[in-house]
Formats: C-alpha cells, sequence, structure tokens
C-alpha cells in the first residue's frame, strides 16, 4: 500500500470514484424509498448492511486494485442518507420545523468530511493504515445496530398500507384500501419515472437547473480542498501531518457559526412554513443564501491571496471558515426550498441534485490536482473564486423572480 500512498493522483482517483459511488446510489435508493409496498427503511438497512460488510473487507484487504473498486461500492451502499435523509426529516417534521432538522443534517454532513482527516492521520500514525478503515467499518456496524433496532418507519404511504392490511385482516372488509392501492403502479414503472422524472425538471424548470449547477459547483470546491491544503499547509507553512488535518477543523468552526446564526434567523422569522406557502411566498426561505452566495467568493479569496509564507496561517484557514459558513448558508435554503415548493418530487430531485454534486466533485478531484500543478494555488483558487461570483447574481435573480418562475413550471406546487 505504502508504494501507492504517496500518488496524488492515485489518492483523487479512490476519492472521485468513492464520491461517485455515493451519487450514483440515491437514484435508484430514493425512488425505491418512496414505492408505499417498500418504505424508507428497507433500502436503508440493507443498503448500510451492505455498506458495513464491505467497509470490513476493506479494513483487511492489501490489494490496492481490489481496495479501489470497494470504495466505489462502499459510497454506493453508503449513499441513502445523503438524499433520503432529507426526504426522511420532512416525513417525521412539520412543514414549519422541519428547516431545524434539516440544518442539522446539512451539518452532519459538511462537517464529517471535515473531521475524518485527523481521526484518519492520528489512527495512521499510531497503528497503521488499515486503521482509518477499521473505524469507518466499527462506526458503521454500531450505527446498523440502532437502525435494526430503533429505526421507525416514516414513509406515510407505508405506514398507510400496512394500516389497511391489518384492518382488512381484523375485519374482514375488502372495502378498507390505502390511497396508494387506489392507484396501483408498477415497481418497474415508478423507478423508471422516478429517474427521469428529476432530470426532466432540471431541463424544464430553469431554477432547478441552475440550483443543480450552482450546488454541485461549490460543493465540488469544498472536495478540492482536499488537493490543495497539502500544498499549503504542509508545502507552504511545513506542518506535519496532524497538525495539517487540524486545519480541517476552520470547516466545522465555519459550519457551526453558520448554524448557530441560522437558528437565531428561523426564531426571528415571524412567518411559519404554512403561511409561507399559503401566501406564494416560497423564496423567503431563499434570505439566508443571499449574504452566503456573496461571502463564499469572499472566503476562497481570502485563502487564495494570503496562503502564503510571509502571512500566518491562520489567515488564510479565516478564508476556509467564511467558505464553510457561507455555502452552509446557501445548501440550507436550498434544501428548505425545495421540498415545500416540489413537495411530490422531494426524495427524487434530492437524489438528483445528490448526483450532480457528486459527480462534479468527482470531476474537480481529479481536476484540480493538474490544475494546481499548473496554476499554482493563489491563481487555481482565485479562478474557481472567480466563478463562483457568478452565483451571486443567479441566486438574487432567483430570489426576486422566482414566484415568477414558479407560475410557469409545470411540476412546483400551485
Amino acid at each position: 500500500m505504502a508504494q501507492f500512498g504517496h500518488s496524488r493522483i492515485v489518492v483523487s482517483l479512490v476519492l472521485a470514484l468513492y464520491v461517485v459511488g455515493y451519487g450514483i446510489g440515491p437514484l435508484l435508493f430514493s425512488p425505491l424509498s418512496e414505492i408505499p409496498s417498500i418504505g424508507r427503511n428497507p433500502p436503508y438497512v440493507i443498503s448500510f448492511a451492505i455498506f458495513v460488510v464491505i467497509s470490513i473487507c476493506l479494513a483487511v484487504l492489501d490489494n490496492f486494485p481490489a481496495i479501489v473498486v470497494l470504495r466505489f461500492f462502499q459510497g454506493f451502499f453508503g449513499s441513502p442518507c445523503l438524499a433520503t435523509g432529507g426526504a426522511t426529516i420532512y416525513d417525521i417534521y412539520s412543514v414549519s420545523a422541519a428547516p431545524y432538522g434539516i440544518s442539522i443534517w446539512v451539518a452532519c454532513i459538511y462537517c464529517g468530511p471535515a473531521i475524518g482527516p485527523l481521526l484518519g492521520t492520528l489512527a495512521v500514525k499510531n497503528i497503521n493504515w488499515h486503521w482509518p478503515l477499521w473505524q469507518i467499518a466499527i462506526m458503521g456496524s454500531a450505527i446498523l445496530f440502532f437502525m435494526m433496532c430503533f429505526l421507525p418507519e416514516t414513509s406515510s404511504s407505508n405506514i398507510l398500507l400496512r394500516r389497511a392490511h391489518q384492518l382488512r385482516k381484523a375485519t374482514g372488509k375488502k372495502n378498507i384500501v390505502a390511497p396508494s392501492e387506489l392507484k396501483p403502479m408498477k415497481v418497474s414503472t415508478h423507478i423508471s419515472q422516478s429517474l427521469i422524472r428529476p432530470m426532466e425538471i432540471a431541463i424544464k424548470d430553469p431554477a432547478i437547473a441552475f440550483v443543480c449547477i450552482y450546488a454541485s459547483f461549490i460543493y465540488a470546491i469544498y472536495y478540492s480542498f482536499f488537493e490543495v491544503f497539502p500544498l499549503v499547509y504542509q508545502d507552504i507553512y511545513k506542518m506535519s501531518a496532524v497538525s495539517y488535518s487540524l486545519t480541517f477543523l476552520a470547516i466545522v468552526v465555519g459550519c457551526l457559526v453558520a448554524f448557530s446564526v441560522y437558528i437565531l434567523y428561523q426564531r426571528q422569522v415571524r412567518e411559519s412554513q404554512e403561511g409561507l406557502i399559503s401566501m406564494n411566498r416560497h423564496e423567503k426561505n431563499l434570505v439566508p443564501a443571499l449574504p452566503g452566495v456573496i461571502l463564499t467568493p469572499v472566503g476562497l479569496f481570502i485563502f487564495a491571496w494570503t496562503a502564503r509564507e510571509s502571512i500566518h496561517w491562520i489567515v488564510p484557514t479565516l478564508g476556509i471558515a467564511i467558505y464553510a459558513g457561507a455555502t452552509f448558508g446557501v445548501f440550507q435554503s436550498i434544501l428548505t426550498y425545495l421540498p415545500i415548493t416540489y413537495p411530490q418530487f422531494v426524495a427524487s430531485l434530492l437524489a438528483a441534485n445528490d448526483f450532480t454534486r457528486s459527480a462534479t466533485a468527482a470531476v474537480l478531484i481529479i481536476v484540480s490536482t493538474y490544475m494546481y500543478d499548473d496554476l499554482g494555488v493563489s491563481k487555481g483558487v482565485t479562478l474557481l473564486g472567480s466563478i463562483s461570483v457568478l452565483g451571486i447574481a443567479g441566486m438574487w435573480l432567483f430570489w426576486i423572480f422566482g414566484a415568477s418562475l414558479r407560475a410557469r413550471s409545470r411540476f412546483a406546487s400551485s
């Protein structure tokens, strides 16, 4: 393994395949979770059980080609929580309470990859390179146990279907039916429609197209940090492996600050989500994204222009924290806006958004290796920041004209 460990390109390839895997997975598992006869839990539990088995295999393998292949499938089978999780939150919470649940979910998605390098580095330093993989297997096994024992079914259509079956059996009345039984649909038809519909919406609905493109780009920049951080903190600032891995915690700090600000903002908002829907003011949910799209390039430019020996390392790290907090606000706004605007397609839309984000991130992970080698850190990150400036106009126009776009949309809730 050591002969491959020092190759940035090989490491980037492994990470990219993992990211692609957890982008493709929701395209299958999210539509399955929307089928009344299946529900949310079987896709969660079965896929995660396979994820745990693959994680254990990865922890004991020494064959690098096998590790590359299994990392893809590890991402694929571990993916449902990244897309279907949002739909589950809207199953559990009321429309007004859901933004709080979504904010915790987004914070976990953001902070997880930032904590990983520290845990992995400490494990490799103190034991060996197998132990970061064992960490995933051990944590995954514990989560699987709780899922199997305590995770309730949250799909209303599945709950009503099972309840109708129980009542028919208990009463003998054959006229007791669930709503999903009034218009039955084949599983294959449901999956094919769920796969096609998100792409159709993205093509025919400009608002969704913008959301997918912009969210994909800023998410991809996040993963490009795994390429640029070693160049800055190890090559420029000469940090040790452990000190370098600690710099990723700037993402956690920025995310937690933004999370706190968002919660305070939500508590000050007078209109409930139900009220915004009834008044056709869905775009009010995009307000936290308006400063976020401005601060996103600001954070990138600070990082790009201050990452040099003559400037203390805390300054570019502050830029990363600003970027993380800003993009948290953007993602939180998008993931609050989409479910109330397209409620009948929420799981499929989140899956499509997850796929486009992951595919773009995987491409940038590979490309950024060459980009930073050719342009350097300053010019490379400046290029990404300059492109993200385009999102400022897009998001503000989206906020201003969103209601008009929804009025013309075939898919948005009236």
